[in-house]
């Protein structure tokens, strides 16, 4: 598997909010992010319909 990246900006409170809970929970800022990923609900796949 080949690891993505991508940036985003945040504003410095909820960036220091962020790692406060990772220090929290002796986690990195990746580990919170994968878990929250994890935990949202899978996305449901239409089925294709010939027509």
């Amino acid at each position: 598997m080949k690891n993505k990246r991508f940036n985003f900006r945040v504003t410095e409170r909820r960036y220091e909010k962020l790692n406060l809970i990772a220090q929290e929970k002796e986690k990195s800022l990746a580990s919170l992010f994968d878990d929250w990923i994890d935990s949202l609900p899978e996305p449901v796949k239409e089925p294709i319909t010939e027509s």
